[in-house]
């Protein structure tokens, strides 16, 4: 893939006709061919020109961004610095919105380009018409080499430009390696799913350490069982696994994305019971799908249009599991089923429940997993299941965890094949038992590459779900040297002041990266923080809009419960930790909050549950958090001191840096 749409030496540029460039550029895009484009293009390149004049090094322009969906306007390689620009032209202000966007690429070349990691890196936004500004070279405060963008205005960009490479000592910098150099992002779910919808490919927008078994190994296995499947006409039911944030979900949208036709044989759908992930992830793709038409087709289309488009490739799985009931016997016409967070499925009583009082069906005995295989299995051809499976992530009164799926395909469908994650006998699945049951059958096939076992979530640190699960745990020594190894790339920190805890988020993040505050929908008694979980979020705005719109997540003001956030994520967060979960002399104690006081919970369901929401709460981060507890008061018997004393002592003690 070409990394940009033209490239050459700023000595070969200077002697290219405006022509010549405008051309290459037009023969490379993917955007519609509108005079506006070529215009800008025009301005860019004359502004360009006069700048470089005396220069020597490279230039890229329309530099691709897979991972965010974008390319950056011009990179520039002068001297060995690293310069990313981003044109606003006719502009009259430096817009924050803009400046977070430069800043956004030069962030994303230092994080996910392999040879500018070790290279000064410099974001530039030149809005043509603004007033002009003094320059600021202000190194980045966490970031080696990385600056905050510079704003600068047409008539002064040359002097900006000459004064940037004057600053920095000469390097000597081979622009070919650097073209050529690896870029292995790690993009948030939301940007996975935009970038695969687009048409790229899975390799393109996650890494492929050499360390780690990769997204496309898993997913390449996976087609060719799918590829079986068809030409030996069998059924099958593969079980994929993971670490939090392995990127299991991501797994299912790019088999989604490739068989996404329904005239293909291998037409595919993505199913989620988390209604949240369902509703961002559409809406995301819906509002991308209407900025596309227009760069790449110059056609407008309504979002009804883009909405009906996307309804298709993401569905509730609970409106599958409807419809297939309505159609009684008539198969799906879908060969390929993708069931995300698969454990979450509801177990038989919960289905029959929700059933009988939501549906009317009085008579429906079986659990979610089975009902679902017996909707693939009317196929009279073939048919494949694939389950995305997390461990320690059910959080909900009724899911029947990993075994009711085992047990059904044990009991009534003896003539699937089935392909189990090598690591599904560990203690987190809860599913050995029910495995040994069935191990020695011809058609078991246990698999490593259907395990991802690295976290695609967090670039920094691949050891935070480590840690996570040795703090609730209790595994105290585990959990502290681990604490140790993260605390280079990835800060945890603690706080007893709520204030601290937001000043701190703003301060880590840069550009548009996410933050928010997190909290278990049991934390009842943070009312007095003006954190309320029964008061409702719009989790589309919270997680989608930017830092202009109160209801998003960077305005700290509606928190997200373990509900709204599992299988998505943020770069920053504060988990905000409330009397529900507390360390006590004999480890976690489990309480929910009853009328005027707090309850011990005795179900240990509910108890799995609840360690649960925090696990989820404590891996949404990709790059740090901050961990709030509060110090409580004698004053309220609902927020006493000794409800949070122990938790902070626990966390503390671990080695967990407390912050002013």
């Amino acid at each position: 893939m070409n990394r940009s749409w033209y490239s050459a030496s700023i000595d070969v540029f200077l002697q290219t006709p405006d022509e010549q460039v405008i051309g290459e550029l037009a023969l490379n895009s993917t955007f519609a061919d509108l005079p506006t484009q070529k215009n800008a293009w025009f301005k860019e390149i004359t502004m360009l020109r006069q700048a470089l004049r005396g220069q020597r090094g490279w230039l890229h322009l329309e530099f691709n961004i897979p991972r965010m969906g974008r390319r950056i306007d011009a990179v520039l390689l002068l001297n060995g610095i690293i310069i990313a620009i981003e044109f606003k032209i006719d502009a009259t202000q430096y817009l924050s919105a803009d400046i977070d966007q430069s800043y956004d690429y030069a962030l994303d070349l230092k994080y996910f380009h392999e040879a500018s990691h070790n290279a000064t890196v410099i974001p530039v936004l030149v809005a043509t018409k603004a007033p002009a500004i003094p320059l600021a070279l202000c190194p980045h405060r966490r970031v080696h080499d990385l600056y905050e963008p510079v704003c600068t205005n047409a008539s002064v960009f040359t002097t900006t430009l000459k004064e940037i490479v004057r600053h920095f000592p000469e390097i000597p910098f081979d622009p070919q390696a650097w073209s050529e150099a690896a870029y292995r992002p790690t993009p948030t779910i939301i940007e996975a799913a935009r970038a695969l919808y687009a048409g790229h490919g899975v390799a393109e927008i996650s890494r492929n350490d050499a360390g780690a078994i990769n997204l496309t190994k898993t997913s390449e296995q996976l087609f060719r069982i799918i590829d079986q499947a068809r030409d030996r006409k069998e059924k099958a039911i593969c079980f994929v696994t993971g670490v939090p944030g392995a990127g299991k979900t991501l797994v299912g949208l790019n088999i989604a994305t490739r068989y996404s036709d329904e005239q293909s044989e291998l037409y595919s759908v993505f199913l989620s019971g988390n209604k949240p992930l369902v509703d961002i992830l559409r809406e995301a793709l819906a509002r991308d799908t209407i900025l596309r038409e227009w760069l790449e087709r110059g056609k407008k289309i309504k979002k009804a249009e883009a909405q009906a488009r996307v309804k298709a490739f993401i569905q509730n799985v609970h409106h599958f599991r409807d419809d297939c009931q309505k159609s009684d016997k008539r198969p799906p016409v879908e060969h390929v089923a993708l069931f995300d967070e698969a454990q979450r499925a509801w177990n038989k009583e919960q289905t029959a429940l929700f059933m009988s009082q939501k549906k009317g069906v009085f008579d429906f005995e079986v659990s979610e997993a089975e009902y679902l295989i017996s909707c693939m299995d009317r196929r009279d051809d073939w048919a494949v299941i694939v389950c995305l499976v997390g461990g320690g992530q059910e959080i909900n009164t009724g899911e029947a965890g990993i075994r009711a799926w085992i047990e059904a395909l044990r009991e009534m469908y003896a003539d699937w094949h089935i392909y189990i994650s090598s690591a599904l006998t560990d203690s987190e699945y809860e599913a050995d038992t029910i495995l040994s049951s069935i191990k020695t059958r011809k058609n078991v096939h246990f698999q490593n590459n259907l395990h991802l076992a690295t976290s695609m979530r967090s670039f920094r640190a691949e050891t935070v779900s480590r840690f996570v699960k040795a703090l609730l745990d209790c595994e105290i020594d585990e959990a502290a040297v681990l604490y140790q190894k993260l605390q280079k790339r990835y800060p945890i920190v603690l706080t007893r002041n709520l204030d601290h805890a937001k000043a701190w988020l703003k301060e880590q993040a840069r550009g548009s990266e996410r933050y928010g505050m997190v909290v278990s929908s049991q934390a009842q008694r943070l009312k007095p923080y003006a954190i309320d979980v029964r008061s409702p979020i719009n989790h589309i705005k919270w997680f989608l809009d930017g830092k202009d719109d109160i209801r998003s997540s960077y305005y700290l003001e509606d928190v997200a419960t373990e509900f709204h956030v599992q299988g998505l994520e943020l770069d920053w967060a504060c988990v905000s930790w409330d009397g529900d979960f507390r360390y006590g002399n004999q480890g976690w104690e489990h309480y929910s909050f009853r009328g005027n006081k707090w309850q011990n919970i005795k179900s240990e369901s509910r108890k799995i549950y609840q360690k649960n929401a925090y696990r989820v709460l404590l891996t949404r981060a990709r790059q740090g958090m901050v961990i709030f507890v509060p110090e409580g008061t004698l004053e309220d018997p609902t927020r006493m001191p000794k409800f949070y004393d122990n938790t902070y002592k626990y966390l503390k003690g671990l080695g967990v840096r407390e912050i002013g």
